[in-house]
C-alpha cells in the first residue's frame, strides 16, 4: 500500500495522464528524474513550424490551495525544483503543473452514471520569464503564484504542446 505522499502523487501523475490521453498526446517519461522533469507531452504531426512538438512538465499535487486575486500561491518548490523550470534557456518548453487533490484520497475519484470523475482540478504555469535563483538550496522554499485561470483540461494540454506556448 502506497503511503499518503506517494499515493497524493501517484494521483497527480496518472490525472495527467488522463489528461493527455483525451487530448490524443503521447506522455514521454525519462527513467529518472535527475532533471526536475516528471512527464513530457507529444503531439504527432506537424504544428506551424514544429515537427511532433513536445513539452514537459513537473508536477505537484496539494490537498490545500490558497491564494487570491485569481491566483494560487504555491509554496510547495525548493529553490533547486524552482530552477529547474525557471528561464528561457530550455530546449523544451517546461511548466509547473499543480494538481488540486482532496484532503481525503477515497474522494480523488468518483463514479457516477455518466462516468468518472476525478477531482479537483489542476493548473499550468510557465516559469519561463522568472529568473533563476543563483546558488539554489533544496532546503529553501520558493512560491510560485499560478494563475487559476490556467486550468489544465485536455484542451489546454493539447494547445500547450501543439504551440510550445510559453504562457
Amino acid at each position: 500500500m502506497l503511503d499518503a505522499n506517494q499515493h497524493q502523487g501517484k494521483f497527480g501523475e496518472d490525472y495527467v495522464r488522463v489528461l493527455a490521453s483525451a487530448a490524443g498526446l503521447i506522455v514521454l517519461q525519462g527513467d529518472l528524474d535527475a532533471d526536475g522533469v516528471d512527464l513530457g507531452f507529444r503531439a504527432t504531426g506537424r504544428f506551424g513550424r514544429a515537427l511532433s512538438p513536445t513539452v514537459e512538465a513537473q508536477i505537484k499535487t496539494w490537498s490545500a490551495p490558497s491564494g487570491s486575486s485569481g491566483h494560487l500561491t504555491y509554496g510547495g518548490l525548493n529553490e533547486w525544483q524552482f530552477n529547474k523550470l525557471a528561464g528561457p534557456d530550455f530546449t523544451v518548453p517546461r511548466f509547473l503543473f499543480v494538481i488540486c487533490v482532496p484532503a481525503d484520497n477515497q474522494s480523488y475519484a468518483a463514479m457516477t452514471t455518466d462516468g468518472v470523475m476525478l477531482r479537483h482540478l489542476g493548473y499550468f504555469v510557465s516559469l519561463r520569464s522568472e529568473e533563476p535563483i543563483k546558488d539554489p538550496s533544496s532546503r529553501r522554499k520558493r512560491s510560485v503564484r499560478v494563475p487559476t485561470a490556467n486550468v489544465l483540461t485536455a484542451s489546454s494540454l493539447r494547445r500547450l504542446t501543439e504551440t510550445q506556448s510559453d504562457w
